[in-house]
């Protein structure tokens, strides 16, 4: 069995998708290919067909392995409920919840757990891919480290070493993070890659060669930077994406404690589809949909909206506009939110936006299921599926109609219920990520808007094709800019 890591500069420079793009070239050459990420910091989950959670990033590299998520690739999953505070989930369950010095004398704890799970990983595959996570650089988290050099040294795992021009500074980044390495560390990096490069590679060259003669660590290529659709593991094309460029403006509310903003990943595919993300109510405009998506903290969230006068612009907005509401933004439409055993406030019961006649009482056991069903909306009908991952249960009034009927969850069948939606028909509420996913229900309610907009109606695309030809064509670029037979002698392989 053969590994490799994938470590970066700084956050945001692209491991994802380089661990990405190197599992799909793995696969396309004959490989077995497993991701794998040990220690992953994001309010972007997934559940798993068993019912466990993990990191997206991961998910989508699994895809790109041509294999089906499963919680062993990212074993620790760390979700911030605040600053300084976090839940932690250890092999796909909670484990508890931990502030930063508590976690950081966790780790210890975790090393065996991991070694001998990674032992078991490779009987079973014939490359592991792996991804650090922010810098091994960090020197104050040396100590007790299980993502970085010290996850690299606990499997004896090969580095690559990835930086990012775009931002600028790359080779002051790569030759202050190789400076940082101790000597033991250095000798793991067996070369460098340089990310989103925009323009002529003939004038880059000199510098290539200057940093491969300062650091003594090969460059194995530059990967020019390209748009793609493929989801974002950290947030940064939310802060991007301000405009409306295309016909449908659909506007997300950008939460202080958003989870699982990948939920509208989908709805960037569609052609005639502008997505973006507001933080204020002078950025509100007049969208054609108003998502309101999954928040870690929901309580605090609203009351956060409520203050920015953010609340009262989706209340007058929600006369005339179409809201969806998912997870915690469903729980936000309702009139109540309960919290007796003070899962996220002190506040045993805080008011919601009244939207939808719910209420919601937050609960300390976790709901994380993998669910398919059909979704009924004034007289049409399609099939939906996605996975649900929150603290708490909603309880319909009289004035809503149930939205979901859930066929199966977790592999079981059953005759059940999620979410509801108003008299009116333009205020939905559901407990399910990954909803817009669903070819069925995205079509169907775009085609509503493009039909009150006079716009032609159209067929929408599965996500999954969409998405597995964005991974091939990645795959594709990166194979292209790589020494891949230089990656192969890393890797001790032909």
């Amino acid at each position: 069995m053969a590994k490799i890591m994938i470590q970066g500069t700084a956050s945001s420079v692209g491991k994802s998708l380089v661990t990405a793009a190197l599992c799909r070239i793995f696969k396309q050459d004959g490989y077995s290919v497993c991701p794998y990420k040990s220690q992953n910091m994001s309010l972007n989950s997934y559940i798993t067909l068993d019912g466990k959670e993990m990191g997206r990033a991961q998910v989508l590299q699994a895809y790109a392995a041509g294999l089906e998520p499963e919680a062993f690739m990212n074993p620790i999953l760390l979700k911030p409920s605040s600053d300084t505070k976090c839940q932690v989930i250890v092999n796909g369950k909670v484990y508890g919840n931990s502030n930063a010095k508590e976690y950081h004398n966790l780790k210890a704890e975790f090393k065996d757990m991991l070694k001998e799970q990674f032992l078991e990983l490779e009987k079973k595959f014939d490359i592991i891919v792996m991804e650090g996570a922010g810098s091994p650089a960090e020197i104050n988290l040396r100590d007790n480290d299980i993502v970085n050099m010290g996850m690299a040294e606990l499997v004896d795992a090969p580095v690559l070493l990835v930086g990012d021009i775009d931002k600028g500074g790359v080779f002051a980044s790569l030759a202050g993070t190789m400076l940082l390495l101790t000597p033991e560390e250095k000798k793991r990096v067996k070369g460098t890659i340089i990310n989103k490069f925009r323009g002529d590679i003939a004038l880059l060259q000199p510098g290539i060669d200057m940093i491969t003669d300062i650091i003594e660590i090969p460059c194995l290529g530059v990967v020019p930077y390209f748009h793609h659709i493929l989801e974002d593991e950290d947030g940064s094309r939310m802060e991007i994406n301000k405009t409306v460029n295309a016909p449908i403006d659909i506007a997300v509310l950008m939460l202080p404690h958003i989870s699982n903003f990948t939920d509208v990943d989908a709805l960037r595919t569609e052609e005639d589809v502008s997505v973006r993300f507001i933080m204020s109510k002078e950025e509100f405009g007049n969208p054609d949909i108003l998502i309101i998506p999954g928040s870690k903290n929901t309580i605090e969230d609203l009351l956060t909206l409520r203050k920015a006068g953010i609340e009262q612009k989706v209340k007058e907005y929600a006369s005339h506009g179409f809201v969806v509401g998912i997870c915690g933004g469903y729980q936000m439409l309702g009139k109540i939110i309960s919290d007796p055993l003070k899962v996220e406030s002190q506040a045993l019961c805080t008011e919601g936006m009244a939207l939808l006649d719910i209420e919601t009482s937050l609960e300390a056991e976790k709901v994380m299921t993998r669910v398919k069903g059909s979704f009924q909306h004034k007289g049409n009908q399609g099939g939906i599926y996605g996975y649900e991952i929150h603290m708490g249960t909603t309880k319909k009034g009289a004035a809503c109609q149930d939205f979901i009927a859930l066929e199966e969850v977790n592999g079981v069948k059953v005759e059940n219920f999620d979410g509801t939606f108003n008299e009116k028909g333009n205020v939905i509420g559901t407990y399910i990520h990954g909803i817009f996913d669903s070819v069925d229900f995205r079509q169907y309610i775009l085609n509503i808007i493009r039909e009150n907009k006079g716009i032609p109606v159209k067929v929408s695309k599965t996500y999954e094709g969409i998405r597995d030809n964005e991974i091939n064509k990645l795959a594709d670029i990166v194979r292209e800019n790589l020494d891949m037979r230089k990656i192969y002698e890393v890797l001790g392989m032909k």
